[in-house]
Formats: C-alpha cells, sequence, structure tokens
C-alpha cells in the first residue's frame, strides 16, 4: 500500500465515535474482487458502508443518503473518477474522499489532492491498512467538524459580549448613533414602551412637516406592538442580532398601515394655526400638558415642577433663586377630539425641541393597564424627551450636511471640469501662436525644395538621381501634409452650413482611399437608410471628418479586412457609424487619441482626430472612440439634424 499522506501516531478515536447518526460509508469500484471483500471488512469494523459498482449510482447515494466518507476508484466504466471529484467537492463538501487506483502515479495522486481528496490510495492494498487510512480521514474530518462549531461558538460568545456592551449603553447610544431618522424614531418609541424603558402602555409621536406647518402623526407602538418592544431586550441576549438590527425588525413588524396604533397617528394631522390644540401649544411653548379624567387638561410648566424619583415621590423642589417668573397654572380646554382618537381620557403631551427649532410632541399613556401617569414618570419621559430632541436635531445637521457635501462636491466638480478647460486652452493658444509661426516660416521653404525637385526629376534621367529625388519628394509631401493640418488646427474656422446630403458626401469621400483599399483587399460595405439623409454641415469639414475616419480605418488594416460605415437617424441626430476589423487601438491610449500630436504611427502628424473632434463640437455633435471585444475600432459621429 502506498499513501501520500504517509503514517503518524496520532489519538484514535474508538469506531463508533467516526460517524454521526446515520452516516456512512461508500465505496465505488467497478471490480467485485476488492468491493465486497473491503465492504465486509469495514462493517465487521462496526461502519455502515454501501457499495456501488458506477458513478451514477454513487450520486443516486449521495442524494438520498448522509455519506461521510467515499473511496472512489479512478478507473470507473461510466465517469473517469478524477473528473467525478470536483463535482463531489463542490456540491458535498462535507463529504471526505479517498481515491483508489491501481496505478502508482505520483502526478495523477497530487492532482487528486489538488482537487479536493484527502487521501489517495494504489490497488491492491492489505485491508488493515485500508481501514487505518479511513479511520484516520474520518478523525481528520471529525476535528474540522468540533474546529467549526469552537469558531462558531467563539462568535457567538463574541457577539453576546458586543451586544451587552450595546446594552450597557441603552438607548442613549443607540439612537444616537443611528443616521436614519425612522431608526431614531423607533428607538425612541421601544425606550418609551419596554419593560426595561419608561413602561407606558402606548407611545404616539407627532412631528411637524418640512417646513413646520403641519404637525403629523409619524408612528407608535400600542397593545399590537407592546409585547413585541417587551422582547427586544431578551432578544439581545438570545438571537444573533445588534440591538439595531432588532429595532429594524420591529419597525417592520409595527409600522403596518392595518394596524390599529398606526391607524390611530396617521389620523394625527393639526395646522400650526390651531394654537389651541394641545399638541400644537405643548410644542410651540415647550412644556408638557397631562390629561387626566380626574383634573381635566393641566399644563406642567418646567419652572414649578417638582423633582420625583421614579416611585412617584418627592425628591426635592428646584432653587427658587434659579426659578423663572412663576405663572398661573392654566386649565386648558379639554381636547375632546383627541380623546375620542385616542380612546383614552388619560396621556401626557411631551414636547421635542432643540433650542432653535420645535421638531413636534410625543403622546404617551397606559391605555392597557389603566394605571396612573405618575409626575416621577412624565419627569422621566421628559428627560427621555430631551436627549430623543438631541438625535433628532443630529440627524437633521446629518442629512444637512450631506446635501451641502453634495452641493460642494458638484461645485468642485464643476470647477475642476472649467480649471481643465481653461488648461487646455491656454495650451491650444499657445500651440496655435507657435504653429502658425512655423507654418509660415517653413511653407516656403518646403515648398520651393519640392518643386525644384520634382523639376529635376523630370529632367534627370539617371536612374541613381531619380531614386534620391523621389524620396525628397516624398518627403516634402509628408512635411506639406504635416504643415497643412497644423494650419487647419490653429486657423479659426467659421463653418459654412448648408444642407449637405450625406450619403453621397460619404460615398464620394471614400472614393478618394479606394485604390489603397483595392491593394490592401479591405472590403467596404454602406448601410444608408432608403432616402438621402441631408444635413446642416460644412460641406469641407464633414469631407474632412470621413475621410480622416476612413484613413485611419484603412491604416490599421494592412493585411486586409472588413469596413462597414453607416449612417441613420435617431432621435433628433444622425449617428455616423465606422467600425473596422484592423488592429484596433489600445485601451491607454482610447482617452488620449484626440490629443494634439498624440499617435502611435512610425509616420504621422498625430492632428488627425484632433481636428475631426473639433470639426465636430464645431457642429454641435460628438466625437466617440472605443475599441470592438472582437478586434477593430468603432468612431461614432453623432450629429444634430438642424
Amino acid at each position: 500500500m502506498e499513501s501520500i499522506s504517509g503514517f503518524r501516531k496520532h489519538i484514535s478515536l474508538s469506531n463508533d465515535q467516526l460517524l454521526q447518526k446515520d452516516e456512512i460509508i461508500v465505496i465505488v469500484d467497478d471490480d467485485p474482487g476488492i468491493r465486497e471483500p473491503l465492504r465486509l471488512y469495514l462493517e465487521e469494523q462496526g461502519l455502515p458502508v454501501d457499495a456501488t459498482a458506477s458513478a451514477a449510482n454513487l450520486l443516486q447515494i449521495l442524494h438520498y443518503k448522509k455519506v461521510a466518507l467515499i473511496l472512489l476508484d479512478i478507473g470507473l466504466p461510466d465517469i473517469d473518477g478524477v473528473s467525478l471529484l470536483p463535482k463531489i467537492v463542490e456540491e458535498y463538501p462535507d463529504v471526505a474522499v479517498i481515491m483508489l487506483s491501481g496505478v502508482s502515479d505520483l502526478h495523477i495522486a497530487m492532482e487528486c489532492i489538488r482537487k479536493g481528496a484527502d487521501d489517495y490510495l494504489s490497488k491492491p492494498s492489505q485491508l488493515h491498512e485500508i481501514f487505518f487510512v479511513v479511520k484516520k480521514t474520518l478523525e481528520k474530518r471529525r476535528l474540522i467538524f468540533e474546529n467549526r462549531k469552537y469558531q462558531q461558538d467563539l462568535e457567538k460568545a463574541h457577539f453576546r459580549i458586543h451586544l451587552l456592551h450595546q446594552l450597557s449603553l441603552k438607548m442613549n447610544t443607540a439612537y444616537l448613533s443611528t443616521i436614519e431618522l425612522d431608526g431614531i424614531l423607533q428607538a425612541i418609541l421601544v425606550g418609551i414602551t419596554a419593560n426595561e424603558g419608561l413602561r407606558f402602555n402606548r407611545a404616539f409621536l407627532a412631528l411637524f412637516d418640512e417646513e413646520g406647518k403641519v404637525l403629523a402623526g409619524r408612528m407608535a407602538i400600542g397593545p399590537n406592538c407592546r409585547s413585541e418592544a417587551g422582547k427586544v431586550w431578551s432578544e439581545i441576549e438570545q438571537r444573533e442580532l445588534s440591538f439595531m438590527q432588532i429595532i429594524k425588525n420591529l419597525r417592520k413588524d409595527c409600522d403596518m398601515e392595518d394596524r390599529e396604533v398606526n391607524r390611530l397617528v396617521k389620523s394625527i394631522r393639526v395646522h400650526i394655526s390651531n394654537s389651541e390644540n394641545i399638541l400644537i401649544k405643548s410644542a410651540q411653548e415647550r412644556r408638557s400638558i397631562k390629561v387626566s379624567s380626574e383634573n381635566g387638561c393641566l399644563p406642567v410648566p418646567y419652572e414649578r415642577r417638582k423633582v420625583y424619583g421614579l416611585d412617584g415621590e418627592e425628591a426635592f423642589t428646584i432653587n427658587g433663586d434659579r426659578r423663572r417668573k412663576a405663572t398661573e397654572d392654566i386649565f386648558l380646554p379639554v381636547p375632546h377630539e383627541l380623546i375620542a382618537l385616542l380612546g383614552e381620557d388619560s396621556f401626557v403631551v411631551v414636547p421635542l425641541f432643540s433650542p432653535s427649532k420645535a421638531f413636534g410632541v410625543i403622546i404617551a399613556d397606559n391605555f392597557v393597564t389603566r394605571e396612573p401617569l405618575a409626575d416621577g414618570l412624565i419627569n422621566s419621559l421628559e428627560l427621555f424627551a430631551s436627549q430623543a430632541s438631541l438625535a433628532i436635531e443630529h440627524s437633521h445637521l446629518y442629512m444637512e450636511m450631506q446635501k451641502k457635501i453634495s452641493e460642494l462636491e458638484a461645485l468642485n466638480h464643476e470647477l475642476d471640469i472649467n480649471k481643465d478647460l481653461l488648461v487646455e486652452a491656454e495650451r491650444y493658444a499657445a500651440l496655435g501662436h507657435m504653429a502658425a509661426q512655423l507654418v509660415h516660416a517653413i511653407r516656403n521653404p518646403i515648398t520651393s525644395i519640392g518643386g525644384v525637385s520634382r523639376i529635376l526629376s523630370k529632367k534627370t534621367t539617371d536612374v541613381e538621381w531619380q531614386k534620391y529625388l523621389n524620396v525628397v519628394i516624398k518627403e516634402t509631401d509628408r512635411l506639406e501634409s504635416t504643415l497643412e493640418d497644423l494650419f487647419d488646427f490653429v486657423s479659426t474656422t467659421e463653418y459654412k452650413k448648408e444642407r449637405v446630403p450625406l450619403n453621397s458626401l460619404i460615398e464620394k469621400t471614400v472614393l478618394l482611399v479606394h485604390n489603397n483599399m483595392v491593394k490592401q483587399g479591405i472590403e467596404c460595405k454602406f448601410d444608408f437608410p432608403g432616402t438621402e439623409l441631408m444635413i446642416n454641415a460644412d460641406r469641407h469639414g464633414m469631407q474632412q471628418v470621413v475621410l480622416h475616419l476612413v484613413r485611419n480605418a484603412v491604416e490599421a488594416m494592412p493585411d486586409g479586412g472588413q469596413m462597414s460605415i453607416s449612417a441613420h437617424p435617431q432621435d433628433a441626430n444622425i449617428v455616423i457609424t465606422i467600425i473596422d476589423s484592423g488592429l484596433g487601438i489600445n485601451k491607454d491610449n482610447i482617452e488620449r487619441a484626440k490629443d494634439p500630436f498624440f499617435t502611435t504611427k512610425t509616420y504621422g502628424t498625430g492632428m488627425g482626430l484632433t481636428m475631426v473632434d473639433r470639426v465636430i463640437k464645431g457642429h454641435g455633435g460628438k466625437f466617440l472612440l472605443s475599441t470592438r471585444e472582437g478586434g477593430g475600432t468603432e468612431a461614432k459621429v453623432i450629429l444634430p439634424v438642424s
């Protein structure tokens, strides 16, 4: 027997510990002389075994039974075991695999290990040696499972510690760290109604709209949701959720239109002009108002408040020297409409505000238990409301800051664009000045050299001199072409727009390079609509655009190829597309292709695409270049019809 992993001493598990409940070992070998003795031997060791001769039966067993280990022969009749191995590893990652082979080949063994096999054995092998490898593999599998379980337990323990830390920070940190306003508001209501919070039966929250004109009900927690709110604290210890995740789930459960308490809160809608309404009065005057069946509707001014403990007993009185001028208690009209809406005649209204703005109110009652509203709880509710107000203001400031940041980012982006345009304009101005001087200084001498060379070429019959003169003529032609491109680039062109038949212009322009296309074996196809396309354009400028793009396409296909030219109307534009099957443009050079003097050609000015882009922009259009996935380049010109 040969084993890649070898033998070494280790602490062994008993045979009944190797497999979990209902797990089996599967032997897959087409040789019954190996399969059956091995099955009987493993069963004698107390291991449940199933055996089969084909990969198809193995897949059926994997589908219907809990398989722990597969002894897989490489040479199966229906599929190669090495090819089957990746499928087993991917679909059944918890199944261990030992490969069996009649050939002792190190390369095959290493390939099996790389593809996910746990071990590799050569046949024939002694049964007790095979059992040793089986046992070792199952022990390793068991250790992997235990390690995974310990890892999960550690993560749970860490998470519980983290949640206990969140619980210690309680509601203050929870809602102040929540950026989304709805999360803050939900945290407020949970804190008011939860058993570990203020233990009110119901809590309604109403906020002013963005204009501050209408006080509207936003959300509520009531009898249907109070039990859920009370579970928040126990769920932190039991479930793998953070505190704010539980609040998020609670918001989904409670903020439903068909719940009675949310139907009630949506009915609250009071205009700010209704100053006698106790909700508006509480928000504007920034004081709590208590409504009870015994005393009616009574405001509770801050400056005359006694301080109570949570049990409702008096703790101490605010120092009179620090007290503002006291006002007489004013009995407000009983809010019959609000009482009828809530179905409760005892509740408290507490304002939410910042030093500069009123946000809204909280309405709380004991609708279920009918317990009296103790002054100590009202004091706690006011303290909680003041913290909640800071949280709401924090959220408002955050959203306002985000808005300002977005505006600044947009402004900076616009400034960057304008700066780039300014730099480009200055560069082009300097380039134009220099190029104009070069054109003026060089054109006449170059023209003279070319003219004299042509005259001498006609008068001499010496072959050697003809060769030299032809080189001079060719190079002067190239210099004249470069100067012409420079002149076109630096000159201020006023486009003389007229009605131009686009189809005919393209076809006539292509004829200018037809000879080169024939020599290089380039096939050109046109795709135009049945009727002539008419555009308002400068005829010479558009002809130069088409000529440069077609010439570039031809130069990109030195060994032949296909070129297609199409023109079709699209919305209020006409789109001209020229596609070649050539070498294409490197992705790194696509953005630079339109820059002046940028070229990858041995001979070229780098002004062609710059001129094309300039002419098209002068016509109010767009010029787009892209490399096609299958090879070649696509040049697209988008021109307005008028």
